[in-house]
């Protein structure tokens, strides 16, 4: 914790914060705070709001009164001292097999996606930031310090179920999407044989389920401000593929989430860094899910 901006300050609170060894010396101070490498150290002038706290790794940025650091990929946190933080985690979307038929495949299913504010001490920290998920693979899990989240499940094809995940992919033909991860997404959509010749449901998102046949889109995905201190999306769930184009095929949850291929075309992939959901296919590729990503900030 800082030390304060006003009044009278001890050389024993310049020692709870800088440490050293008792009996203190200024001269152990050096180079601490604001003070001089050599010469006069002013207790007030030169210690006045600092601290012995740093940080470094991902991607550094500043704004309003905050620092951040971004992992696009995976790294390592290293922290001297101590501070409150806040932590965003977003796991990879879920994948859509690529298919050689005119079965349609379900939404993936986005990445989990989970905030907290907590107090990260000292030392060197993991930062794991998951892939998307592949032809019918679900994401990879991404962890931030004290704090980790599911990747997403696959889409289902060939008339499976959806795959479990963060939130859940959607089905395919016939049967209930995945199953979504309590505080991390939601379910994906239920697939039906009858409606619209045959459809598949969409890839849950962090804010909504996917839809269910014959809407068949992705379930939003929700904001956070913490990377820009503008609110952006993640973790959108990947819309659901129709057998025929008589009815609209499901777009992407906003948030990354891919839209399924019209006609045979490919699934599109979704879109990196958010944790969005691959959209789904018939006959073509099935759209891979984006990779998550870790955002860390704290007030300067």
């Amino acid at each position: 914790m800082a030390l304060q901006s006003s009044g009278q300050i001890k050389l024993s609170e310049i020692a709870t914060e800088f440490g050293g060894s008792a009996p203190h010396a200024l001269s152990e101070y050096y180079g601490k705070g604001n003070a001089p490498a050599s010469g006069e150290i002013q207790l007030a002038a030169d210690f006045y709001g600092t601290s012995n706290f740093s940080a470094s790794g991902g991607t550094v940025t500043t704004y309003g009164g905050y620092k951040v650091h971004t992992f696009t990929s995976s790294g390592t946190f290293t922290v001297v001292g101590s501070k409150s933080m806040d932590i965003l985690v977003v796991a990879g979307g879920g994948g859509v097999k690529s298919l050689n038929n005119e079965s349609p495949s379900g939404g993936g299913g986005a990445g989990g996606m989970r905030t907290t504010t907590t107090t990260v001490g000292a030392g060197s920290h993991t930062i794991t930031v998951g892939g998307g998920g592949s032809s019918a693979k679900g994401g990879s899990s991404s962890a931030g310090s004290y704090l980790s989240c599911v990747g997403g499940g696959y889409g289902a094809q060939d008339g499976q179920l959806g795959g479990s995940g963060g939130s859940g992919g959607g089905s395919s033909i016939f049967g209930t999407g995945g199953s979504g991860t309590s505080g991390q997404g939601n379910k994906g959509g239920n697939a039906d044989w009858g409606s619209c010749d045959q459809c598949s449901g969409g890839g849950g998102g962090k804010g909504a389920a996917g839809d269910n046949c014959p809407n068949s889109d992705g379930g939003v995905g929700a904001t956070n401000n913490y990377r820009t201190g503008s609110n952006v999306y993640y973790a959108g769930g990947g819309g659901g593929k129709h057998r025929y184009d008589s009815c609209s095929n499901g777009t992407g949850g906003n948030g990354g989430g891919g839209n399924a291929g019209s006609g045979s075309n490919n699934g599109q992939a979704g879109t990196a860094n958010t944790g969005g959901g691959g959209g789904g296919c018939t006959y073509g590729n099935g759209g891979n899910g984006g990779s998550g990503i870790v955002v860390i900030r704290y007030a300067v």
